[in-house]
């Protein structure tokens, strides 16, 4: 089979040089098609040597073959490995400027990318923009993945190690559907599978085409639970819910089969979810609710807002201000903490995700307090979000940063609570793979 890997110039070109030998250990014939700024991070004879073809960045070499067109017309797949924010926005609006554009503009052939950049250039709207573009053309998507970067970053943007990309780009080709597409001169399938944070992303390696999450299950809470002490009166929060329908709503277009268990959510809000929504009021009831739902879960999403302590004593009948005077007393009891609960419950691959509302306004103390939260309860994510009167609960924006077990703050974002949940969805999709 004929490959085309193409290196565009980001300091993770080095690790293409791993894709190139895997996959001409594994019988293909490979030629690869660097920028000149791949050029300044590999060199050429080590490309040459590792693909056992000749290497050339210039669409003026082997002008009678028409290079620029042959390549792309002989290949049956095509793998850009790191491609780069200036890569994406070069594919996504059909530049040809040297002989990696040409070339991917000449293909008929699957195309696979695996993006390596700085978090901040992933989010970016113009990069989250192409990525649509590109995910829409068929383009398949490999990544990034959280960890380390260049310097002392760390978060997601790395790219995915080259034994991942080759895996998923031969899987492409193992699809019997896109085989036919790709006979056909068809685009090739939509990408089922991209990581990493931005709207669209999913996760790295192939879950089929309906999403990153097609085939997981996926439970969310959302809300806040009211503690009754009378029949008409509660102890509550200001949750609306948003942020937890949300996430589902994004779970669902990704693919995922989805239990919301809804505490006190309008219903306006959860109408044609698409979800199966299991309404709840008090946090024991949401704890009965969550539990249950997460025995064959994959995921499980802790947004709602849960009432840490309920009152002792729920009376019969309607107290009576006048029976109390000018003061009252309510004794409050602890209310079993669900999130705890699931961590130490949950099962080998389940993957847990905790949700802390801070009114701390400086960043680096509301991180602490989530620092020690992650330590109490080690779920696999912990998404601290800033909430006070003029932020996070009752609005349609959101401000988080998400740490993992030891403290490292992998991800922050603020935006729409849509944008939020994709962030966190992403996250979510990476720690699947």
């Amino acid at each position: 089979m004929s490959v085309v890997v193409g290196i565009t110039g980001g300091i993770a070109a080095y690790k293409a040089v791993g894709v190139v030998r895997d996959l001409v250990k594994r019988g293909h014939d490979v030629h690869v098609v660097p920028t000149e700024g791949a050029l300044r991070f590999v060199g050429l004879p080590t490309l040459e040597a590792l693909s056992r073809n000749p290497v050339t960045t210039s669409v003026w070499d082997d002008v009678a073959e028409v290079r620029h067109v042959a390549l792309g017309r002989r290949a049956d797949l095509v793998v850009v490995a790191p491609a780069t924010a200036d890569a994406l926005a070069r594919m996504a609006h059909g530049l040809a400027g040297d002989l990696l554009g040409t070339t991917l503009l000449a293909t008929e052939a699957p195309v696979v990318v695996a993006p390596a950049m700085h978090p901040q250039m992933w989010e970016h709207p113009a990069t989250r923009a192409n990525v649509r573009t590109l995910r829409d053309r068929g383009v398949h998507v490999v990544g990034p993945v959280v960890g380390a970067l260049t310097g002392d970053d760390a978060g997601i943007g790395r790219m995915a190690e080259p034994e991942e990309i080759t895996a998923a780009a031969l899987a492409v080709l193992d699809r019997p559907a896109e085989a036919g597409r790709r006979d056909q001169g068809g685009e090739g399938l939509p990408a089922g599978a991209v990581a990493g944070t931005g709207s669209g992303a999913a996760a790295t390696g192939a879950r089929g085409d309906q999403g990153d999450l097609a085939g997981v299950r996926v439970v969310v809470s959302a809300g806040g639970t009211r503690e009754p002490f009378d029949p008409v009166r509660f102890v509550g929060n200001r949750s609306s819910g948003r942020q937890g329908v949300a996430i589902a709503a994004d779970a669902v277009r990704r693919g995922a089969t989805v239990t919301l268990v809804a505490a006190n959510v309008d219903t306006g809000l959860t109408a044609g979810l698409g979800a199966t929504v299991v309404p709840v009021g008090s946090a024991r009831e949401l704890a009965h609710a969550v539990h249950a739902a997460a025995t064959d879960a994959d995921v499980v999403v802790m947004t709602a807002a849960v009432a840490d302590y309920r009152p002792a004593e729920v009376r019969p009948d309607k107290l009576k201000k006048d029976e109390q005077g000018d003061t009252m007393t309510l004794e409050l009891v602890r209310n079993p903490d669900v999130l705890a609960d699931l961590v130490r419950a949950r099962r080998t691959g389940q993957i847990v995700v905790g949700f802390a509302a801070e009114t701390e306004p400086d960043r680096d103390a509301r991180i602490a307090l989530g620092r020690a939260k992650i330590t109490r309860k080690p779920a696999d994510l912990l998404v601290v979000n800033h909430v006070g009167w003029d932020a996070g609960f009752e609005r349609e924006e959101n401000a988080i940063e998400v740490l993992v077990p030891g403290g490292e703050v992998v991800r922050e974002t603020s935006g729409s609570k849509a944008d939020v949940a994709t962030a966190v969805l992403d996250l979510v999709a990476t720690a699947l793979t």
